[in-house]
């Protein structure tokens, strides 16, 4: 089962390390990692996605909360929340008739077209991860993909609640 981790911590050099490393250490896989200040700039908040079972994510967070920079660990997919990554795609647009499907595709979507070349189109599309790959689907129907990038998942709680040290 897909897990979104959220963890606050110090923001000090070597903080990403170690938790990279304890995750590699464990043979925990890393699908996406970002990585950020927050509003208080001696703290950092590490958003990890990583797929396990209750008990592998169980493990994880004892783990990560041993660590001496570690505020606190929650995983998101526990408690209601909102989730988004950012892709970036360039697609091949050869002719006028993939350049339109291509358009409809991103307006449907509410990505954008933020840059043209002579023969591609890159778009940008905020979103959560299914939705996104739902996105690309339609794309590789209309057209060939050039390159991508994601940016990984970010992830905040709904409602008052705050993740703070």
């Amino acid at each position: 089962m897909r897990r979104i981790l959220s963890i606050l911590l110090e923001n000090e050099p070597g903080s990403l390390s170690r938790i990279v490393g304890l995750f590699s250490q464990r043979a925990y896989n890393i699908d996406s990692l970002t990585v950020g200040t927050t509003a208080d700039q001696t703290l950092s908040r590490i958003t990890i996605t990583t797929h396990g079972d209750d008990r592998v994510v169980e493990q994880i967070t004892k783990q990560v909360n041993k660590l001496v920079d570690v505020l606190k660990i929650i995983d998101l997919t526990e408690v209601p929340h909102i989730e988004r990554e950012l892709l970036l795609v360039k697609v091949f647009a050869k002719d006028e008739a993939t350049r339109a499907a291509v358009t409809r595709i991103a307006d449907v979507f509410q990505g954008s077209i933020i840059d043209m070349g002579k023969q591609s189109y890159t778009l940008q599309l905020l979103s959560n991860a299914e939705r996104l790959e739902a996105f690309l689907d339609m794309l590789r129907h209309e057209s060939d993909i050039i390159e991508l990038v994601r940016s990984g998942a970010v992830g905040i709680g709904r409602g008052d609640k705050a993740l703070k040290g």
